[in-house]
This record gives C-alpha cells, structure tokens and sequence, in this order.
C-alpha cells in the first residue's frame, strides 16, 4: 500500500507549490490513473509519490509518503527503489547508456541490486517475455527506435520487481500495438498484486485497466471515484482533458437520439 497524507510540494526556487494537501491511497493490486492537463502536476505527482523528490529533485515536502506502512523519508534511493519504481515519458532518462545490448539493460537494475546470477537472468528474461520484447535481447539500445526503448525501460522496472509502480505516460511514444502491450502487461502486473500509479492522455488505456481515477488542476485534487465515473464526468474537458472514445461515441449518440442499447448492440 502506498499513501501520500497531506502532501504539499514546491520546487526549489518556484513561487508556488506544484502539489497542494495531496491525499491519495494505492492499495496492493489497484491501478490508478491520473489525468490533467500540462502543469497539473502530474509529474510532480510521480516524484513525490516515488520519493525522487525531494531526495534527487530539490524543493520543499510537507506532509508524509507512506509505502507499506513505513514513513519512508529517511530511506535511502536504492531502499525505495525495491519499494517504488518509476518510469517517465522520456526513455532517455530510464537507460543506463552503459550497456551493449537489451538485455543486459534490462538486467542492469537487478544486477545493482546484488541478487544472484540465475535470479538476475531469471528476472530478465520474464520482464523481456512480459512485454513481448525478448526478440530484441541482442540489439544495441542505441539503434532502437523510441517505442522500442520505452519497452526497454519498461522492462527495466519491471526486473526490478517492486511492489509498487509509478509510471508517468509510459507508452507516450508508443503506437496503438505497443501501447496495448503495455496496458496487457500491466494488467497483469496488478493482478499479481503489484500495484500501480500511471499518468496518461491516453484515456482509452486507463478506462481498459484503472479500477480508479483522479484528476488534478493546479496541483489540486479535482475529481476522484471509479475510472468510469471520473471518466465519464463532463467536467472531465473543463480540465483539459479528453474523455474516452467510448464516452464521446455515447455522446454523439445522444445527441442525434440514437438509443443506447441499440448503439451497444451495434458495437458488439
């Protein structure tokens, strides 16, 4: 389980806070995702939530970060991150830049992590089976493309096997099939009990996986409740953000007064 009670968070030298009295709650198993437009605070959401900030982004934290019951703030980074892992947008920043082939990144992480060799390979060649990437094992990181290295980074996290995931747009540069391979993967993570924080302008991916949702603006907590009321909600574009495919279809529908149960036949 992981908590943030009360967080506020301003970065270094910033005017304002990028978080204002944060409440939420990740149980074992439960897929949140967050929506909101640029400078929610979603990403600052992310750090907090994962205890980069402020150890490794400098700025002020007020309130407490609980992760399996345990005020993690004297914890050290290498502690977290067999709590908490985190990926972002940019695969870039994930990568080690020190590794001549997939795998090897892949199992760069549960190889700091001081573990043995068989659970090292082990660990790597499930996170590369997982996302569907093994056939890549042997090419050099450096002559794949975007999509590709996001998976790889996925993949890195994923052989890192903490109980928590924190995930900022992960499938951002990847196409309709790489992102429902993400989506099937994580999934699947959650129902092994790993449990999972995503920010996403993708809401088709959270309406097929989040069991809830929330919505910030300004850094505020501005929606909160079941992934299909939150995205249903239209208030949901008042906050910058695009309603699922589904719920703009149902819209249309209504508005040219074709039935709702005529028009879910149709899709079936």
């Amino acid at each position: 389980m992981l908590i943030l009670e009360s967080v506020t968070y301003r970065y270094a030298g910033a005017e304002h806070p990028s978080l204002y009295d944060m409440d939420l709650r990740l149980d074992d198993g439960e897929v949140v995702g967050v929506v909101g437009a640029s400078e929610a605070g979603k990403t600052t959401l992310c750090l907090v939530a994962s205890g980069l900030a402020p150890r490794a982004i400098r700025g002020t934290l007020t309130g407490r970060l609980l992760i399996d019951g345990v005020d993690v703030v004297g914890e050290r980074m290498h502690e977290l991150a067999t709590r908490a892992g985190v990926c972002f947008q940019d695969p870039g920043t994930q990568l080690s830049g020190v590794t001549s082939t997939v795998f090897e990144e892949v199992a760069f992480g549960p190889m700091n992590l001081g573990l043995s060799l068989d659970e090292v390979l082990s660990r790597t060649k499930q996170a590369l089976v997982t996302l569907g990437i093994e056939h890549l094992a042997e090419r050099d990181p450096a002559r794949l493309s975007g999509g590709q290295l996001q998976l790889v980074a996925i993949g890195g996290l994923l052989a890192m096997r903490p109980a928590h995931l924190i995930l900022d747009e992960p499938t951002a540069q990847l196409d309709p099939a790489g992102t429902l391979l993400v989506a099937d993967a994580l999934a699947g993570l959650a129902a092994g009990g790993t449990s999972i924080l995503i920010t996403e302008q993708k809401t088709d991916l959270l309406e097929r996986i989040c069991d809830r949702v929330v919505a910030l603006q300004q850094g505020r907590l501005r929606l909160s409740g079941t992934a299909e009321e939150v995205l249903a909600d239209p208030s949901l574009e008042e906050l910058g953000v695009a309603a699922p495919s589904a719920v703009r279809l149902y819209r249309l529908a209504s508005t040219a007064g074709v039935d709702r149960l005529r028009l879910e036949g149709g899709l079936k």
